[in-house]
C-alpha cells in the first residue's frame, strides 16, 4: 500500500486498495457508456416527475410566478458545485461515489459517516418515488378503466419488478430508463415549444419569472386575484434544489462504465446543465401557458397538476393528457429504478469493506454471471418495502371537512406521507452530504496536495459549492413545518434531525472503532478504486 505522512499518521491514496481483474466482488467493467450513465443520472432527476410535482409546489407555495428564477439559481449553484465534484471523478473511480470521495479527501471517519448519510438517503429515495408511483398509477391510470388496487399492492410489485430488472443487467436498466427519459423530454419539451409560440395570456412576464431575483420574492396573499394564501420564497428554491438530486450517481456508475475518467465528468457536468436549462424553461412556459393568476390558482388548488394536465389538452387536446399521465407514472417508476441502482451500489461498497466477513461475502459479492451487486440489490428492495408497509400500518394523513375537522386520508398517505416526507428527509441529508464533498475536494487538491488541482476548479468552486448547500439547508430547517404540509405532525418527519445526526454518530463510532481495533479494514474505508479503469474504453 502506498502510504503518506501528510496528517497524523499514514493515510491511503487513490488506488491503494485496487480491485484485481480476476475479483469476484467486482462489478461488470466497461457495461455502460456515456448515454447509459447520463441516462441513468437524468432519469434520477426524473424531468417529468420533478415538473410535474415540485413545479405547482413552488408555484402555489413558494415564490409563485417566480418558480424558474429558482430554477435558474439552483443551477448556478449546483454547476459551481459540480466543477469540483468532477475534479474528484477525475481521479477516484469508486462505485461509493461520496463514500470514496469525502474518504479521500478528508478521511476514513468523515467518510464512513458521510457514506451513512448517503447510503440511507438513496435508500429512502426509491421508497418516496415507488409512493409516488404507486399513487399516481391508483388515481390516474388504474381507476378510469375501472379497476381499483391498492397502492400499497402497486408498490410492492413495482419493487420485485425493479429488482428482477436490477439483477440481470446495468444495460438492461440503463437502456429502459433512456427509453422512458426519451418519451418524457419529447413531450415536455414539445410542450414548451408549443407555448413559445403560442404566447400566454399575460405575455412572457420574463422580470417577474426567469430573473434569479425573482426566485427569492415570496408569494403574497390573493397574488393576481387567485385567493391563494401566501406562500415563501425558501419553499421554492428548496424543491427547485429537490428537482436535481439523483444527477450526481453519475460516479456511482464509474467502476462499470467505459473510460470513466473522461465519461463520469463530463455525463454529470452535461446532466446538471443540461436539466438546468430544461427545467427552468419549462417552469418558464408552463406559467407564460397559463397566466399569471390561473399558475397560482392551479398550483394552490385541490389538484396542483392540473397546471400541466391543463396546458397539455389546451395545446395538444385529450389524447396527448392521457399520455402524459402514464408518462407521469411511468417516470417515476423509473426514477425509482435508477435511484435503486444507485443505493444498491452503495451498500455494495460499503459490504465490500465491511469488518464482518458475512458482509463481504453478501452485501460485498457480485453475481458472477451478470456482474450486478444481486445481494445488495434484493437487500435495497427488501427494505423498501419494509418502509412502504410501515407507513401504511403506522401514519395517516388528516385534511379538514367542511366544518374544519380533522379527517382520516388513508388515500393520501403513498403522496403525502411516503413520496413528500422521504423525499424532504433524503434531500437533506445529501445536501449535507454534498457539502461535506465540496470542503473534501478542497481538502484533496489543497491541503493533502495528493494531486495538482486548478484554484478556480479545486479551490473557489467547492467553497462556493459547499456555501450554496449549506444555505438551501437552512432554507429546508427555517421552513421546515411549512415544507412538511398535510405531514408536519407526523413523527417520521419530527424525528429528522435525530435520524440525520444518529446516522452520522453512528459512522463515526463505527469507523474509529475499526481505528482502534481493526486498522486494516479501517485502511479499506472508501479506498478500494479500479485502478485500470482509465484504461477502458
Amino acid at each position: 500500500m502506498t502510504t503518506s505522512n501528510i496528517e497524523d499518521g499514514p493515510h491511503a491514496l487513490p488506488g491503494d486498495h485496487v480491485v484485481p481483474e480476476k475479483d469476484a466482488a467486482r462489478l461488470k467493467a466497461g457495461a455502460v457508456g456515456l448515454l447509459g450513465v447520463l441516462f441513468m443520472a437524468v432519469a434520477n432527476a426524473a424531468p417529468i416527475t420533478a415538473m410535474t410535482f415540485n413545479v405547482p409546489i413552488a408555484v402555489g407555495y413558494g415564490n409563485g410566478i417566480g418558480a424558474s428564477g429558482g430554477y435558474l439559481f439552483a443551477m448556478i449553484v449546483l454547476a459551481i458545485f459540480t466543477v469540483g465534484f468532477v475534479a474528484m471523478a477525475r481521479h477516484v473511480t469508486t462505485a461509493g461515489a461520496f463514500y470514496g470521495f469525502i474518504s479521500h479527501g478528508l478521511g476514513q471517519v468523515w467518510g464512513m459517516a458521510s457514506g451513512m448519510l448517503a447510503a440511507v438517503a438513496y435508500i429512502v429515495f426509491e421508497g418516496s418515488l415507488i409512493g409516488a408511483f404507486a399513487y399516481f398509477a391508483s388515481d390516474y391510470v388504474l381507476a378510469p378503466m375501472g379497476f381499483n388496487v391498492h397502492w400499497l399492492i402497486i408498490g410492492i410489485i413495482a419493487c420485485l419488478v425493479i429488482a428482477a430488472l436490477t439483477y440481470y443487467s446495468v444495460t438492461l436498466a440503463a437502456g429502459i430508463l433512456g427509453v422512458t427519459l426519451i418519451c418524457e423530454v419529447l413531450l415536455l419539451t414539445a410542450l414548451g415549444v408549443s407555448v413559445l409560440f403560442k404566447g400566454g395570456p399575460d405575455g412572457f412576464m420574463v422580470a417577474d419569472t426567469v430573473s434569479p431575483a425573482a426566485a427569492f420574492v415570496s408569494l403574497p396573499a390573493d397574488a393576481y386575484g387567485s385567493g391563494a394564501a401566501a406562500g415563501i420564497a425558501a419553499i421554492g428554491i428548496f424543491f427547485a434544489f429537490w428537482s436535481w438530486i439523483g444527477y450526481e450517481t453519475t460516479a456511482v456508475y464509474g467502476e462499470e462504465s467505459k473510460n470513466p475518467k473522461r465519461n463520469v465528468p463530463l455525463a454529470t457536468m452535461i446532466a446538471v446543465i443540461g436539466l438546468g436549462i430544461f427545467y427552468t424553461f419549462l417552469s418558464w412556459m408552463v406559467v407564460v401557458g397559463n397566466g399569471a393568476q390561473a399558475s397560482v390558482e392551479l398550483s394552490a388548488g385541490a389538484s396542483p397538476i392540473d397546471l400541466w394536465i391543463g396546458l397539455v389538452d389546451q395545446n395538444f387536446g385529450g389524447f396527448m393528457v392521457n399520455v402524459y399521465k402514464f408518462l407521469v407514472v411511468l417516470g417515476s417508476f423509473a426514477c425509482a429504478l435508477a435511484f435503486h441502482n444507485a443505493a444498491a451500489r452503495y451498500l455494495y461498497a460499503m459490504g465490500r469493506e465491511s469488518v464482518a466477513p458475512v458482509v463481504r461475502r453478501t452485501l460485498g459479492h457480485v453475481n458472477h454471471k451478470h456482474g450486478s451487486p444481486a445481494i445488495a440489490s434484493f437487500t435495497q428492495t427488501g427494505i423498501t418495502i419494509l418502509l412502504l408497509v410501515l407507513f401504511q400500518l403506522f401514519t395517516n394523513v388528516y385534511v379538514a371537512d367542511a366544518n374544519g375537522n380533522p379527517v382520516a386520508t388513508p388515500d393520501l398517505i403513498p403522496y403525502v406521507n411516503v413520496y413528500g416526507l422521504l423525499a424532504i428527509i433524503g434531500t437533506a441529508m445529501v445536501l449535507i452530504v454534498q457539502s461535506i464533498t465540496s470542503i473534501a475536494v478542497l481538502w484533496f487538491f489543497w491541503v493533502k496536495k495528493v494531486h495538482k488541482g486548478n484554484f478556480l476548479s479545486t479551490f473557489v468552486a467547492p467553497l462556493i459549492g459547499a456555501a450554496g448547500m449549506l444555505y438551501v439547508l437552512w432554507l429546508l430547517w427555517s421552513n421546515r413545518n411549512f415544507a412538511a404540509g398535510l405531514a408536519a405532525d407526523s413523527m417520521v418527519f419530527q424525528w429528522m434531525p435525530y435520524y440525520i445526526v444518529g446516522l452520522f454518530g453512528i459512522g463515526v463510532v463505527y469507523a474509529l472503532y475499526l481505528k482502534a481495533k481493526r486498522p486494516e479494514i479501517y485502511a479499506e474505508i472508501g479506498r478500494t478504486t479500479i485502478e485500470e479503469a482509465h484504461e477502458r474504453v
